[in-house]
């Protein structure tokens, strides 16, 4: 497919400008450009095919299935679009007086109570743009709490070798030392490991609960009581919460602060870059230690408030409005119940497909699974020379976007499936089906494997040069 400066004809355009009605204004020449900007060139109907024809080759989860495991990759309800076009929300400015936002700022003091309820802190902070940015502060706010009690050496962060690759790289960019905890036998943290390295330089543990691998940790509390006994605090890691919202709170596993995806958990569309919102919850302890911004309430009426000992701002202004809009309408309408049964179905998805597929497929984990759970093809590749990678891309040649690829990396040739509480029992049947198939063609011909996918506009692209050199600006022929 063409870029658009390959299209672009010198004469071509689509600007149907008015004449101008008012004095000319040139900027003074030592600010103006030395070329001219290096636009393409291009008609209406030529930018409108363009853009459909790249509409027509995305994978979305409105395309089809799409079991991206971690990421919770679940349909977005159109109400939710609705209530964020709504102009009242859609036209504001953030340089607006309080008293002109008061629904706005209602908005977020709302979907701060329920969060709140949701995963038991005290409050909430929207500024964080994305989950690994909710991170960042989570661990920022455990650094301030320490210093503030000139407790200094605690410099280590604890964090399980089945994490999310931010939360070390979090951690490191907070300026801690990050300690590695084996997981057990059972896939999830080994709580003898954790007991002899927890010490007085502990400034926390982040984990994620259920775990990459779709465990609940069945010893939490005593995890969470280890670090606590030990002085650090416990931070959670929130993108896994789907399973398990409305039924068990991190704030009652013993954590202190939480970031949550509610781009994803609360089914508001995210990729491709965004939107994304990564909002933080803590406990009592850590509230004056969050952004700038706090909405607060007072006789009927909203205005922001710093809190006292605030680590400053993480980001412009108050986060990404239509993206907590979208969240408060998806908890709305489904309610206390709806929410607890969202959770429960997407257990039951997971599993459904988990005990189906384990007739053809090595499973990494025994036992029930949360929301995911992980297929190791080592045995596979060890055999027939078919890796995780070339199963991932026969997918794709029947309609259904690969699950997450060699994650979590303590599973060798991984495949993690999420199919999320949105897919119908139709769905997840053909989806089963189609690994059979692909299982089958691997005992027959392992080969053919190799060179798919075989029908998508780009077949196999060189992923670890475009990595590596990566071209990010058109510089022409």
């Amino acid at each position: 497919m063409k870029l658009l400066f390959e299209i672009s004809k010198d004469g071509h355009g689509c600007d149907l400008l008015p004449a101008l009605d008012v004095p000319k204004v040139s900027l003074p020449e030592h600010v103006q450009r030395g070329i001219p900007l290096p636009l393409p060139q291009l008609s209406e109907i030529e930018l409108s095919r363009h853009y459909t024809c790249l509409m027509k080759r995305t994978f979305g989860v409105n395309s089809g299935f799409y079991p991206l495991g971690s990421c919770t990759m679940k349909y977005n309800p159109r109400i939710n679009e609705e209530m964020a076009a709504l102009p009242g929300f859609r036209d504001i400015h953030p340089l607006q007086p309080e008293h002109t936002v008061q629904g706005c700022m209602e908005v977020f003091s709302e979907t701060e109570k329920a969060l709140c309820e949701i995963t038991g802190m005290d409050a909430v902070s929207f500024q964080p743009a994305a989950g690994a940015h909710g991170e960042l502060l989570g661990v920022l706010m455990i650094k301030a709490w320490h210093e503030a009690r000139g407790d200094t050496k605690r410099t280590k962060i604890l964090i399980p070798d089945a994490a999310h690759g931010t939360n070390p790289a979090s951690a490191v960019m907070a300026g801690f030392t990050v300690v590695n905890i084996p997981s057990d036998s059972q896939g999830c943290v080994d709580v003898e490991k954790l007991r002899e390295v927890a010490g007085d330089d502990t400034a926390g543990l982040m984990l994620t609960n259920p775990n990459t691998l779709g465990l609940f940790d069945k010893n939490i509390v005593e995890i969470t009581k280890i670090v606590h006994d030990a002085g650090g605090l416990n931070y959670y890691d929130g993108a896994n919460l789907n399973p398990v919202m409305g039924i068990v709170r991190p704030g009652d596993m013993g954590f202190d602060v939480v970031h949550l995806n509610i781009h994803k958990t609360f089914s508001a569309p995210h990729g491709g870059g965004g939107p994304g919102s990564g909002p933080v919850g803590c406990k009592a302890i850590l509230r004056d230690y969050l952004p700038v911004y706090q909405v607060v309430e007072k006789d009927g009426r909203y205005r922001f408030s710093n809190p006292s000992k605030t680590i400053g701002s993480v980001k412009a202004f108050y986060g990404h409005f239509p993206v907590v809009v979208r969240a408060l309408t998806y908890i709305r309408t489904l309610g206390a119940e709806g929410i607890r049964r969202a959770a429960a179905h997407a257990v039951l998805n997971a599993n459904y497909m988990r005990e189906k597929l384990s007739e053809h497929c090595d499973i990494a984990t025994k036992g029930l699974c949360m929301h995911e759970f992980v297929i190791t093809l080592q045995k596979v590749k060890e055999q027939t020379g078919v890796t995780a990678l070339d199963v991932a891309k026969a997918l794709l040649d029947n309609g259904i976007h690969p699950p997450t690829m060699y994650f979590p990396l303590i599973v060798p040739e991984a495949l993690m499936i999420e199919p999320t509480e949105t897919e119908s029992k139709d769905t997840m049947d053909r989806a089963i089906e189609v690994f059979k198939k692909i299982y089958d063609e691997i005992r027959t011909h392992p080969e053919r494997l190799h060179e798919m996918p075989l029908t998508t506009p780009v077949r196999r692209p060189d992923e670890v040069g475009a990595a590596r050199n990566p071209r990010l600006r058109y510089l022409g022929n």
